[in-house]
């Protein structure tokens, strides 16, 4: 399959890279009025609380209002779509995990051209996948988990925060792996999920790290069973990583960041990378993002771009070898 961002992302990344400071004058006047940013999820997530903390960064830096506004659906395409298709102009931008450009095309799921419309501006975190047990799970761990899962095929219900989210990825690669019959139940984001996650509605979620997440942990409202990570948690020293289970492929954390639409001007780009960059660095926002296991990254956009083709990549041999095209 080949790689639907490898052509016109990487031009207008790396143009955006390498733009001095001084060419910014080439842009009269920007920003000289409220700049929009969609996130792709609903409001309450770790997506959201996070876009609004940067917001209320970046409104004093710019001097200008940061309005965020919520489009859910479709695994995040819904608001990567509004942007894509806004005026190229630096005042509409998308907060969002890379999955819209690097998995939704792999299975037919898009309205938009993740090649030709968008162009990613900076990397802003990676978070780590928590696979958690509700209380209508009697699992102790995760290969008991699986074991009851092959002993009642079908009758595990794991619940995503919808079609052709990272959390979809993870389970199928899990099922394939497995070789187990787990019910999937599809959100359209992880509002919803979560609340009926803690009324027993399922057995399992997949969720990335968050403040409310962690606390029902700790509380006891749900279990956590494993993690997509590159290492164990702190926060969570007893609970495994999905290749230390036998799952590498499985084995991935979200990453978030921040995308334009295509042909806004080089400068503008730069601009908007220099300032979240600024904003990462702030310490009150870098103990935000830690504190719930979140991991701040920033950096150029053509590094952002690098990590989004290896993304790319590898989702669409996972794709390809669990059949998930048709999805």
């Amino acid at each position: 399959m080949k790689n639907p961002l490898r052509r016109g992302l990487l031009a207008a990344a790396v143009l955006s890279a390498v733009v001095p400071a001084a060419s910014w004058a080439e842009t009269p006047a920007w920003p000289s009025k409220p700049i929009r940013v969609v996130v792709a999820y609903p409001g309450g997530g770790v997506s959201d609380i996070v876009a609004r903390a940067l917001g209320d960064k970046l409104t004093s830096q710019l001097n200008t209002p940061i309005v965020v506004e919520n489009r859910a659906g479709a695994g995040g395409a819904i608001g990567m779509d509004t942007v894509a298709k806004a005026a190229p102009d630096g005042y509409t931008i998308a907060f969002s995990s890379i999955s819209p450009v690097a998995l939704n095309p792999h299975l037919g799921a898009v309205s938009f051209d993740a090649q030709k419309d968008l162009v990613p501006v900076v990397s802003i975190m990676y978070s780590p996948v928590l696979i958690l047990g509700t209380t209508a799970n009697h699992a102790q761990s995760f290969p008991d988990l699986l074991a009851e899962a092959k002993q009642n095929p079908g009758m595990i219900r794991w619940a995503t925060a919808g079609l052709a989210s990272l959390g979809h990825i993870v389970l199928e690669q899990v099922k394939h792996a497995g070789q187990v019959n787990i019910s999937h139940i599809p959100y359209k984001g992880g509002g919803q999920q979560l609340n009926d996650a803690l009324g027993a509605q399922f057995e399992v979620l997949s969720t990335n790290a968050g403040p409310t997440v962690m606390q029902h942990i700790q509380t006891g409202k749900f279990k956590a069973l494993a993690v997509g990570a590159p290492t164990r948690l702190d926060s969570l020293p007893n609970v495994p990583t999905l290749a230390e289970l036998g799952f590498p492929d499985a084995n991935t954390t979200s990453l978030f960041g921040i995308f334009a639409p295509a042909k806004t001007p080089p400068a503008v780009l730069a601009r908007l990378n220099q300032e979240f960059n600024k904003a990462l660095a702030l310490p009150d926002i870098q103990e935000k993002l830690k504190a719930s296991d979140n991991v701040p990254t920033g950096g150029d956009a053509a590094s952002f771009l690098k990590q989004i083709q290896q993304e790319s990549a590898n989702n669409a041999r996972i794709v390809k070898a669990a059949n998930l095209r048709a999805q």
